[in-house]
Order: structure tokens, then sequence, then C-alpha cells
């Protein structure tokens, strides 16, 4: 899928794949009928990374980079991660807002053009089972990204044995390439 006709996207899905020592993440668009249509990018996450840096592939092939994340700095509770295309130039930043974080996981992404989106789990007393009760780790969580009062996108996770998540983007201005980083790293960053 080109860069064109990946950014008309609205609705997207994430899957992750478990394997031992990484994880894999496929994202797909929607068809019409909202069953997973084509790949539109995959990702891996090296499990135990000091560094933490996720690169996006087109495909489960690995041949074309799609785009890619990278910490700042080395094991950062409130790191901050930059979001660059595949020749290495920038499309965003993302932060988790540590102190927000403890009662409910707040995320801060910037793109160069737009304010800052600030992504919140959606629901409080879901957010406070889930830290209070490790037995409740697999509840389904919902965030909502916004601008101001309007939300530009939503990552929600659905129940299930793996972790699958259905993404849907409102504001047209958002690149997906950043809104895929996101949605990935809300799974692999979020119990950070």
């Amino acid at each position: 899928m080109d860069i064109a006709t990946l950014q008309a996207q609205t609705r997207l899905y994430l899957r992750q794949k478990i394997t031992m020592m990484v994880n894999r993440y496929v994202v797909h668009a929607v068809d019409p009928d909202g069953s997973e249509g084509e790949v539109v990018a995959f990702a891996e996450q090296k499990r135990m990374a000091l560094k933490e840096q996720v690169t996006l592939y087109t495909d489960e092939s690995r041949q074309t980079e799609l785009a890619g994340f990278k910490a700042r700095k080395v094991l950062d509770l409130a790191g901050e991660y930059d979001v660059v295309d595949d020749a290495g130039n920038p499309i965003g930043t993302f932060r988790k807002d540590f102190g927000r974080s403890l009662l409910r996981s707040t995320w801060h992404l910037q793109q160069p053009g737009l304010p800052t989106l600030t992504g919140q789990e959606r629901r409080l007393a879901v957010a406070l089972l889930r830290r209070f009760s490790d037995s409740l780790q697999w509840l389904p969580y919902h965030f909502d990204f916004s601008i101001g009062a309007s939300i530009a996108f939503s990552v929600d996770r659905r129940w299930g044995l793996r972790d699958r998540y259905a993404i849907e983007i409102h504001d047209p201005r958002l690149d997906r390439r950043l809104v895929i980083a996101m949605a990935v790293a809300l799974d692999a960053l979020q119990a950070r």
C-alpha cells in the first residue's frame, strides 16, 4: 500500500503475535465489511532491550521500511520517543506522562503543525482495577487521543486471548505512520 492510500485509511486493526524473544505486530486496513483487509504495517519489538527501538515495515517480509520509533534515553519511565519515516526524517514524538499515569495512563503525541494530542485511558475504573490487581491485567483498555475537546483518534483493545486493537482515526491531518507507531507503543510500552 502506498503512503497516499495509507493516509486515506480511517480504520485499522492491530494484532500482536507473541513469540519467545520478540513481540510482532501486524496492522491491517479494515475492509468495508469490517474484516481485516490488506496488511499496511508490520513491526517487531525485541524484549528486554535497554533502549527501546521499533521499526515499522510495509509488510511481514521486512524488505521495505515504513517508519520507526526510538527512545531518546535508556530506561526512562517518562521517556520520549522520536518517530521517523523510512528516510530518517522526523514525523513526530510521543511521551508518557508519568505523573498522570499513576492513576490513568496518559500519553502526549506531537506532530509538526498540529497542537499536542493527549491520549488517556477512557475509563478511570478500568485503569484503577488494572493497577491494583495483577490478576486483572487482561482487562481491555481504550485510549482516546484528543486535541482540546475533539477526539483525533482512538485505540480500543479487544477481548481475546491475544492482544488485538481497533484504531479509529477521526482527524485527517494525522500521519498514519505516527498513529500506528503510537498504537504499537501502547501495547509494547504500556506496562513500563
